[in-house]
């Protein structure tokens, strides 16, 4: 190509995958903000699953959530560093699987990390729970990093099983 360069296939699904997973945990963030008041909660489906309105300031179940200033700039340093680490993985990457996986985590390490500079906290809001027993409150981003995780475990594993 002349004067510019060629995005790779897998640079072409990270920008997207990414991106949609950005766009619509941000989308979703404000719609909540938006409808719900902080720690307002609407049940959804009766003894199983609620949407409510709560920000998390720090990491997953409550990690640096007293921390303070300190603790936010430690963790915008590491979704900083780990969206670099996760970018030059996907250059390298040569199975597809692994590289939507590795979107899914970055896309949801982006809507995160967008929360954490704009607002401080992240807001989070599906509630599932079973007899009074609740798990931590999440949104789109970490399921994004969840699914993310299975897809990349499961790489691994297909990968492996071709290579016996």
């Amino acid at each position: 190509m002349r004067g510019g360069f060629e995005i790779s296939g897998n640079m072409k699904i990270f920008s997207l995958v990414g991106a949609a997973v950005l766009v619509l945990d941000q989308l979703t963030k404000l719609v909540v903000t938006a409808i719900l008041a902080p720690y307002e909660i609407v049940e959804a489906v009766p003894g199983f699953f609620n949407l409510v309105y709560y920000r998390n300031p720090g990491a997953a179940f409550g990690i640096l959530n007293r921390s303070g200033f300190s603790g936010k700039l430690i963790l915008i340093g590491i979704s900083i560093g780990a969206l670099v680490l996760i970018a030059s993985m996907v250059r390298g990457s040569k199975d597809r699987l692994y590289t939507y996986a590795l979107s899914l985590i970055a896309g949801g390490a982006a809507g995160n990390l967008v929360d954490r500079i704009r607002q401080g906290s992240v807001v989070d809001f599906l509630d599932f729970h079973i007899s009074g027993h609740h798990w931590p409150a999440f949104n789109v981003a970490d399921s994004a990093i969840t699914a993310g995780v299975g897809l990349a475990l499961l790489s691994f594993f297909i990968s492996r099983k071709n290579e016996n």
